[in-house]
């Protein structure tokens, strides 16, 4: 494989990158909706136009510099506005809203390996540029899309896992875990500064990259070696 310039990886990486985080966001909006919010609606949020969802430090300069670095991957999005007040059980109906996000990432996974089962099962010899480009793009839209998942589901607020988890929880445990919330972005930040949070991470996001690859048709060490060779 030829190496990619940095512009060609950031046009690889960006598609899917946008696309997460806006279905992301819009699913907590769409199933704040269901469960009787209608704020993010109102506010303009329920949308999938990505403008409307980009934070410019935490979707654009903080991934951007790690590209570039060759670090993990890590970033965030504007979060949808959720007014519990008008949920119709709001301890239940939160962790329902939480929910919604990874599994928005989850679907688009899936998505993006059967683009790159459609590229594979397309491509003559040698590959194309356009649909080495499309394959290249499944593969980064798989890779962040698990990482977003598993990174969400860490049981630590304000992430969806904790908010999850609080929703689990009874009544005094779950006020007590709450109130981590405050410092939960320092926590996280302090595990990625001392390469815990990748520990943490990886084997989970191993696992159903090792299941991905199957439904992309490719062995889980060449989705791997595609992982490793768009990031570097």
């Amino acid at each position: 494989m030829e190496e990619l310039s940095l512009v060609q990886r950031i046009v690889v990486w960006a598609l899917p990158v946008l696309f997460a985080i806006t279905v992301h966001e819009t699913a907590h909006g769409w199933m704040a909706r269901r469960l009787g919010d209608h704020t993010a609606e109102m506010l303009g949020r329920l949308t999938l136009n990505p403008l409307k969802h980009i934070d410019p430090l935490g979707t654009i300069l903080v991934p951007g510099l790690l590209l570039m670095l060759g670090g993990f991957l890590f970033g965030w999005a504007k979060p949808v506005p959720i007014n519990t007040r008008n949920l119709h059980q709001p301890k239940r109906d939160m962790a329902l809203v939480a929910a919604a996000g990874p599994l928005s990432n989850l679907l688009m996974a899936l998505f993006w390996a059967l683009v790159v089962h459609f590229g594979l099962s397309t491509a003559g010899e040698p590959v194309g540029g356009a649909v080495r480009f499309l394959i290249y793009v499944g593969v980064a839209g798989v890779f962040i899309n698990t990482l977003l998942m598993v990174l969400n589901l860490l049981p630590l607020p304000p992430l969806d896992g904790g908010r999850v988890l609080t929703g689990l929880l009874p009544g005094r445990a779950a006020y007590h875990f709450g109130r981590i919330e405050p410092y939960g972005f320092l926590i996280l930040l302090a595990l990625l500064a001392t390469g815990l949070l990748s520990e943490i991470l990886w084997p989970p996001v191993s696992l159903l990259l090792a299941a991905l690859a199957g439904v992309a048709g490719l062995e889980p060490q060449q989705l791997s070696a595609v992982i490793a060779f768009l990031m570097h």
